[in-house]
């Protein structure tokens, strides 16, 4: 009986002993199968997460922020003890104990999954688990998967320290709102650094990653608090917080930044701009849209805050001076249903999800707003991110359309949405006033003619409205403005300011036809100065001297200032009839300003990656003494530059000159008129589709061009020096209060000769008069006077030429020679017309 009895309990010992090692070995067999290929866990080490790349303004403010997942790297020992023992206590409270796998939770997802039929599947993945599923794995539920999870992460556990694991976790796990990490998901909720988190802030965090999308603090705010409470119950019974501080946590409100209890971090930073929009384009073109999105760079932009808003007003007012004036209404475009309007609770949700621009501040900032009844006298409104008060009623009084056709019933209908500002005397509210985002457009661009810094930049009226930059993407006519480039080809070739051109009538046959070159006054003014024929912007002048320059000679001038990369030799294209950009155009002339250097435009000072190493800087001058500590206060240390020279310093002094003469008295005299030596010149194309000025001091270059998208003309008496010449002198008379401005320098190697500006005859020293110039000549190249270029194009004698020096004040002077000559006054150059480009 007792050999039965030990023979029995013998089979059963060996049967559960084979059935052992046959599951032993099953198992053993299943890790081995899907061990062999699985991915390195070892590249954890050299982990880089993506993170967000920020730009700085000059002065280090964060101004904008571009990321693919929005996170803030925060290194093991930066995150607070409270921050880990929250995801601990809710993810896995054995993590400090197990070797990366929990067996009894694994179990009791088993048993659970076995009880529900599969119905209930809890994870019981592990905080190392979830790190490989994370970095190496898919997220599927498969038992495939979780087989290799478990094996990655026992090796992980035997390579990297907790800490480390944690770290990984910590900072790549999504939280929800598009943020990855703790880091950003703090920033994001609470607009609190990780320190700054109270108990239960830190929990509501750890109660994020079950569900993020199901887990909205506004949306799904009880579900929120439960997940939030249960975190916190499990800090009290793992010893992390005491039972008086987990009473007193559970108690608070669940409070959130999309609940409005906290500032949002976007509220302490202006609006995406063109700007910052341009730096992120030429940043993912030179790096790499992936790099740049995930990289972690800093970028110090060269963006002057406070010039960047002087831009925007300075074009958005001269835009919305030209759309009043054309007295149509066309709104937003953009309209809600009459049955959301019942209730403010309903209209405002309404209107929130409407987008329209909320970036204007012209003035004053501009709402959002719905009509909600039109009557005879006015129209009541709702508007957005206001509270209606007796003193400020949401109503706007018919004088306020008197610049519109038509009335109220004409313009709008119930449910339009518009924008609204505050009109103000003082401090004093007058009424809300309707405003509208003109249909024409235009690009404003101004930088440091020195270091080719970018200090302002406006790509259109409003960059929430429209995106595309007319500074730097729109390819227009520059018109009469790049006739500068021709005369510096020919001041390179050995004429002169006083050089003598024939202002006449002239034909050249194209394969399109006849082509009969206008001055804009459609007169002719003969024998002619270059002066005065770029002061007052003559084009049959400038197709002559092309003409005896060599387009060959202008195209190679205009290339290499980077105007074109490749222009066509066509002498149409000496009057700007080939399309470039404001950029280009603005950074050309900034070589006029410096004396003729080459100077490269950015909109970026410096970029480091995400370990603070420099990977870009502007500046390439060097300081050769910088670090000596021996030079006296009164001298400040040498920079030496290296940069390349594009044309002759007396060539640019020169151009410069005559440049200054366009302002003082020629097509911009009107409109720009500043304290300091200004030089500058206007561009009107055929029809005025396109309106151009670019001008500077001796410190800043600023453009502005204003023209349809759809190039279409903008009006009788349209011009450059209309349009652009006041966003010109609005700009530039705050930007010389900041940056300054004198006399431009006069380079060595000539002396002055006065000459008579209308005829171009040699004038005594001592010669006074508004006719009367001071003109730089070289030393050594005593100028010829007196011989007259017609560019190879005939001029008859009989031809009704408009005297412009002549009338009644004319007086005489004595000449070098002796001799005596008539000098007249200054006369009207004729009636300004859009036929022409001028």
């Amino acid at each position: 009986m007792l050999r039965f009895i030990l023979s029995f309990f013998g089979t059963i010992f060996s049967f559960v002993t084979l059935s052992a090692m046959v599951v032993a070995l099953s198992i053993g067999a299943v890790f081995w199968v899907y061990g062999r290929d699985l991915p390195s866990h070892e590249s954890l080490a050299s982990y880089q997460p993506k993170t967000i790349s920020r730009i700085y303004s000059s002065e280090g403010r964060i101004i904008d922020e571009f990321a693919v997942e929005r996170r803030l790297f925060a290194p093991a020992d930066e995150i607070p003890d409270l921050i880990k023992e929250a995801f601990i206590s809710a993810e896995d409270k054995n993590f400090y104990t197990h070797k990366g796998y929990d067996t009894r939770g694994i179990a009791a997802a088993i048993v659970e999954a076995v009880q529900t039929r599969g119905k209930t599947v809890r994870g019981a993945s592990t905080i190392t688990q979830q790190v490989m599923k994370n970095f190496l794995l898919s997220g599927d539920r498969q038992i495939e998967r979780k087989i290799k999870e478990i094996i990655l992460a026992a090796r992980l556990e035997e390579s990297m320290p907790k800490e480390k694991i944690l770290e990984l976790y910590l900072n790549e796990i999504f939280l929800g709102q598009n943020s990855y990490g703790v880091a950003a998901a703090a920033q994001t909720y609470f607009n609190k650094s990780l320190s700054e988190l109270a108990p239960h802030e830190a929990a509501m965090l750890a109660a994020m990653p079950q569900a993020p999308g199901r887990y909205h603090p506004v949306t799904a705010k009880e579900r929120v608090t439960q997940r939030r409470d249960y975190v916190l119950r499990e800090m009290m019974e793992n010893g992390y917080i005491t039972r008086a501080v987990y009473q007193q946590e559970v108690q608070q409100p669940l409070r959130s930044v999309q609940n409005g209890d906290f500032e949002s971090y976007r509220d302490e930073r202006p609006p995406r701009d063109y700007f910052t929009d341009e730096i992120r384009r030429q940043l993912s073109r030179d790096f790499g849209d992936d790099e740049f999105f995930s990289g972690g760079f800093t970028v110090r932009a060269t963006i002057d805050p406070d010039m960047q808003v002087r831009a925007a007003h300075a074009l958005q007012e001269q835009l919305e001076v030209y759309d009043r004036g054309l007295g149509r209404w066309r709104g937003t475009g953009k309209t809600i249903d009459p049955a959301k309007l019942k209730t403010e609770e309903s209209w405002r949700a309404a209107l929130a999800d409407v987008r329209v621009a909320r970036d204007v501040t012209l003035d004053a900032p501009w709402h959002p707003a719905v009509v909600l009844e039109i009557g005879d006298q006015e129209i009541r409104l709702g508007i957005e991110g206001v509270e209606e008060t007796e003193a400020e009623p949401f109503v706007v009084p018919r004088k306020d359309i008197g610049w519109l056709r038509g009335d109220f019933h004409d313009n709008f209908k119930v449910g339009d949405v518009v924008h609204v500002r505050r009109m103000t005397e003082g401090d004093q509210f007058i009424r809300w006033t309707l405003r509208q985002v003109p249909d024409v457009q235009g690009g404003f661009m101004a930088m440091d003619v020195n270091t080719g810094r970018v200090i302002a930049m406006q790509g259109g009226f409003s960059y929430q409205n429209s995106v595309f930059n007319r500074a730097t993407q729109a390819r227009r006519q520059p018109g009469s403005s790049f006739k500068p480039f021709v005369y510096a080809a020919a001041l390179d070739s050995g004429y002169t300011p006083a050089t003598i051109v024939i202002d006449a009538p002239i034909e050249i046959n194209t394969p399109q036809g006849m082509w009969r070159p206008m001055n804009a006054s459609h007169q002719f003014y003969g024998p002619t100065p270059l002066r005065t024929g770029i002061e007052r912007s003559r084009n049959v002048m400038t197709i002559r001297l092309a003409q005896e320059v060599g387009m060959d000679v202008v195209a190679g001038y205009a290339e290499r200032f980077g105007v074109y990369d490749n222009m066509g030799q066509y002498l149409a294209n000496a009057l700007g009839s080939e399309e470039t950009t404001l950029y280009k155009m603005v950074s050309a002339y900034a070589m006029f300003a410096n004396g003729g250097e080459r100077v490269e435009p950015t909109l970026v000072d410096r970029v480091q990656d995400r370990y603070g190493k420099t990977i870009y800087r502007h500046d390439q001058r060097t300081c050769t003494d910088c670090t000596d500590p021996s030079i006296p206060r009164s001298r400040s240390p040498r920079i030496v530059s290296d940069r390349a020279r594009v044309m002759d310093a007396i060539t640019a002094y020169q151009l410069t000159s005559m440049l200054q003469g366009v302002v003082q008295r020629g097509t911009a005299s009107h409109s720009v008129n500043l304290p300091v030596p200004t030089a500058g010149k206007t561009g009107t194309t055929n029809d005025a589709k396109d309106v151009w000025f670019i001008g500077f001091t001796s410190n800043v270059v600023a453009g502005c061009y204003i023209g349809y998208d759809d190039p279409q003309p903008l009006g009788r008496g349209a011009s450059g020096g209309g349009f652009c010449g006041p966003v010109f002198q609005r700009f530039m008379s705050e930007a010389i209060k900041e940056y300054g401005g004198g006399k431009f320098k006069i380079p060595p190697g000539g002396h002055f000769i006065n000459i008579d500006r209308y005829t171009g005859a040699r004038l005594p020293d001592g010669a006074t008069g508004e006719n009367v110039v001071a003109e730089y000549f070289r030393d050594g190249e005593e100028p010829i006077f007196g011989v007259s270029f017609d560019g190879g194009f005939a001029m008859g004698s009989d031809l009704p030429l408009f005297d412009e020096a002549g009338g009644s004040g004319a007086r005489q002077v004595t000449t070098s020679s002796g001799k005596k000559a008539v000098v007249g006054p200054k006369a009207s150059f004729g009636t300004l017309s859009s036929g022409g480009l001028y």
